[in-house]
């Protein structure tokens, strides 16, 4: 499918972006017109990424848990792109029960889903400034919504609900806006063979969504593309929710 140009001239990182949403996320970015950073923490991996998109494509393995990693990453692209847009997608996922979760385990999981998204945004602030144009898109989930258990996961993505709401405020006057974009039940690489092996989770989804079906990656992507792009440059605080009607489907 062909898109407009509605990000033609920005510049963009994706986290964890050499699979899954955050892959379409970057590639819909690309076919919008912007050049994309691809991060993630497998050079090769990226590498192969970036060869599928069409456009002026870069790739920028670090972990965004280090902070030595990140201030060298933000210091190269500031010095060669410059920055309009964060995405921040990557993430983990401790699908263990309350009891079988140690302080540790919490720690990590706050770490990867909370603390580097902060950071990163933090970084990428000076950076937007300086173009005139910004745009934070932090990735959460419907866990923030419902309660199903997975306690760790569902506090980190609730907590960075509050966090792009804060940021939306303190960035306001800078013009960067921030937003969230919490998914429903997602048919990624990672989530194939609970797919395949479970029907149970189907047939719940065909019940349970409006919609009857798992979302694809790139629907996703496109709610991502709309908050990054001059089209939604009267949105900011606000979470979006792509799930299909599974929150409000009673």
């Amino acid at each position: 499918m062909t898109w407009g140009a509605r990000l033609e001239g920005r510049v963009a990182l994706v986290t964890g972006a050499a699979r899954g949403m955050g892959f379409e996320i970057a590639r819909r970015l690309a076919d919008e017109g912007a050049t994309v950073w691809l991060n993630g923490r497998d050079a090769e991996a990226l590498r192969r990424a970036a060869a599928e998109i069409e456009g002026d494509d870069r790739t920028i393995a670090f972990d965004i848990c280090d902070e030595e990693a990140c201030i060298e990453a933000f210091a190269m692209i500031r010095s060669t792109t410059g920055l309009d847009i964060l995405v921040n997608n990557a993430g983990a996922r401790d699908r263990r029960t309350f009891d079988s979760i140690e302080r540790a385990d919490m720690a990590r999981l706050m770490e990867v889903n909370l603390v580097a998204p902060f950071d990163l945004a933090r970084r990428a602030a000076p950076l937007m400034r300086e173009r005139g144009y910004g745009r934070i898109v932090n990735i959460t989930s419907i866990a923030s919504e419902i309660a199903r258990g997975d306690a760790a996961y569902t506090a980190s993505k609730a907590a960075l609900d509050g966090v792009t709401r804060s940021l939306a405020a303190e960035l306001g006057p800078d013009g960067i806006t921030v937003n969230a974009v919490a998914p429903g039940f997602v048919l990624t690489e990672a989530n194939k063979d609970w797919f395949e092996k479970d029907g149970e989770v189907s047939e719940h989804l065909a019940r349970r969504t409006s919609l009857g079906r798992w979302a694809e990656p790139h629907e996703i992507a496109g709610a991502v593309a709309f908050l990054a792009s001059e089209d939604g440059s009267y949105v900011t605080g606000h979470t979006l929710v792509v799930d299909g009607g599974y929150v409000t489907h009673f």
